[in-house]
């Protein structure tokens, strides 16, 4: 019986014999011997931009674009969210602003078309939107969706659209977003519940039961605080960064060391989010070896804003594998740099999906 070793030895022994050894081969086979670890985006809204003040697919074709950059920075998958305050949102030099808000019912008609929208053009250009952790696996043919919801504006303080949402298939909802809501406070605004509303710690419990991520991304401090203490499974924060300089672009959208050690507490992740709050790729580099240094390694990941992110220093899927060696030039293992671009993701997921 022939070894493995044996057995890869004659097959490439006959390659180079057939002239089938070209360079393209090498390359792919290059890559699929060095990728075991999983590519993870915790906040991706692949294939939407705002256009004319709405958000929206582009289209099939746009979409396509971008898994095709995603393929070729060899992403394994990510949660791709819908945006629930969508139409209260404007963007505007220095961010975004909100205006208005939400009749009753307006949340969940606007999260449905989002939803539809989505299920259908990832249909369109075959992407698999999945609900399983099996299917997150480096060596798919094409990246892995999961659906996240971001904002809990469309759920119209109704515990029963939680069940609704994860029967549709999202399994994660960032709690809050711009817009101020009923759930919970968030960084930008004036607080109003000091922390979590009432409704808000019965969203975190239904959760807990059904197995969705919680994402505390945009939540204040004591939002957050109230979620550490509530929950029975680690927590995501799908997408910030370390503050800095208080004048900084959105720099009430960075944590603090205490903000981040609360998400590690419950055994979760921080997402390093590439916004222009960083001055330049290599500043976000360093600012993602920073939050290491304060979350320890299983506690870091990557969180893009992936095509509705502002003056993104890493704007492109194609860039993952530059960030991978960006961060081995920083020190870091090739195990290490494994955990941060989305190891770390997988074994989160896997303490956070119900089990069947």
């Amino acid at each position: 019986m022939q070894t493995r070793k044996q057995f890869f030895k004659n097959v490439c022994t006959v390659a180079v014999g057939s002239s089938m050894l070209t360079s393209g081969w090498l390359e792919s086979f290059a890559i699929s011997s060095r990728r075991k670890s999983v590519y993870f985006d915790f906040h991706s809204h692949a294939g939407f931009s705002f256009t004319d003040g709405n958000l929206a697919i582009n289209s099939d074709t746009m979409l396509t674009k971008t898994i095709s950059e995603m393929n070729e920075g060899h992403l394994t998958g990510g949660f791709i969210s819908l945006v629930a305050d969508a139409p209260l949102l404007k963007p505007a030099p220095k961010g975004i602003t909100v205006s208005g808000k939400y009749s009753a019912g307006d949340g969940w008609t606007e999260y449905k078309r989002q939803l539809n929208q989505l299920k259908d053009v990832f249909n369109k250009v075959s992407v698999p939107l999945s609900t399983e952790l099996s299917d997150l696996n480096p060596g798919n043919k094409k990246p892995t969706g999961y659906i996240a919801v971001e904002g809990g504006d469309f759920l119209d303080g109704q515990l029963k659209k939680v069940e609704e949402a994860y029967q549709d298939g999202v399994r994660s909802i960032q709690l809050v977003h711009y817009a101020p809501n009923d759930v919970g406070d968030l960084q930008t605004s004036e607080n109003t519940f000091n922390g979590l509303s009432t409704f808000g710690k019965e969203i975190v419990r239904k959760m807990n039961e059904l197995g969705m991520a919680i994402d505390v991304a945009h939540a204040s401090y004591q939002t957050t605080k109230d979620v550490a203490s509530l929950t029975k499974a680690p927590i995501i924060l799908s997408h910030s960064i370390l503050e800095m300089d208080a004048d900084r672009p959105i720099a009430k959208r960075a944590i603090s060391k205490d903000h981040a050690k609360l998400v590690v507490g419950t055994g979760g992740v921080i997402g390093a989010w590439p916004s222009g709050f960083n001055k330049s790729f290599d500043e976000y580099v360093d600012n993602i070896k920073r939050l290491v240094d304060v979350a320890g390694i299983d506690h870091v990941g990557i969180g893009t804003d992936m095509n509705i992110n502002f003056k993104p220093v890493l704007s492109s899927y194609t860039q993952y594998p530059q960030l991978a060696e960006a961060l081995k030039s920083k020190g870091l293992s090739q195990t290490e740099v494994g955990k941060i671009m989305g190891d770390n993701a997988k074994v989160v997921i896997s303490k956070i999906f119900r089990k069947k």
